[in-house]
């Protein structure tokens, strides 16, 4: 059976999950700027818990973004030097396409609009509908002013998923209901990438790349 090891640390929450024999292990803390010291002994417990060796996973899962800049990389980082230690295979996953699949497993809602909270009054946006148990994206992912959001036509109501709607009173978009605490966890990784690994939609270590969808990292210094 297929073995996953997923990994995320695009936001303030660290998290780590192994697919193994059918059932899924885990861990999840919210630990903003610890994410480098606990992201390694998470990986470690869940492998002792399974009784497993590294070089025994098919392949390697990671939140590959949007998110903190900092946590995306770390996430990247060290599921690339896992992989080229291994051999073993990537699959990047998206962090929104990950907050609406947990909003699926959590609140069963069939179509989400995710927001992560992006700072410099912006937001990551992405709107997504279940299919066949896994989200799909309707659109693009983008990075915009609360303002400035839209789903794509046809879309339909939904339901909100993730810290960006925190600014639910500026974004463009209305939804049902709204879970605005939201993070990405690596179980949620897990469901997206199985679909792709058994359709062989893998990576090699050296193009596992972050997105982080804004080029920009902090805002200019003011000129005196």
């Amino acid at each position: 059976m297929t073995t996953l090891l997923a990994l995320d640390t695009a936001t303030e929450a660290c998290s780590a999950a192994l697919l193994h024999e059918g059932q899924v292990i885990h861990r999840f803390e919210v630990i903003p700027r610890l994410h480098a010291v606990r992201l390694l002994p998470m990986l470690e417990e869940l492998l002792t818990e399974a009784d497993l060796r590294l070089k025994q996973v098919d392949a390697l899962v990671f939140g590959r973004g949007p998110g903190a800049f900092t946590g995306v990389r770390i996430a990247t980082g060290m599921v690339q030097g896992l992989a080229f230690a291994t051999g073993k295979p990537v699959i990047p996953v998206s962090n929104l396409a990950a907050l609406a699949q947990r909003a699926w497993r959590e609140h069963q809602a069939k179509t989400v609009c995710a927001a992560i909270d992006a700072r410099m009054d912006e937001v990551y946006w992405g709107c997504y509908r279940l299919e066949q148990g896994v989200m799909q994206l309707h659109g693009e992912e983008c990075v915009c002013a609360p303002e400035a959001v839209m789903t794509p036509a046809g879309f339909g109501s939904a339901q909100g998923a993730g810290t960006g709607w925190q600014y639910a009173d500026r974004l463009a978009v209305k939804v049902d209901a709204a879970w605005t605490e939201m993070l990405p966890d690596a179980r949620d990784l897990l469901s997206l990438a199985l679909p792709r690994w058994l359709a062989g939609e893998v990576l090699d270590a050296a193009d596992a790349q972050p997105v982080y969808l804004r080029d920009k990292v902090a805002t200019p210094k003011q000129q005196a």
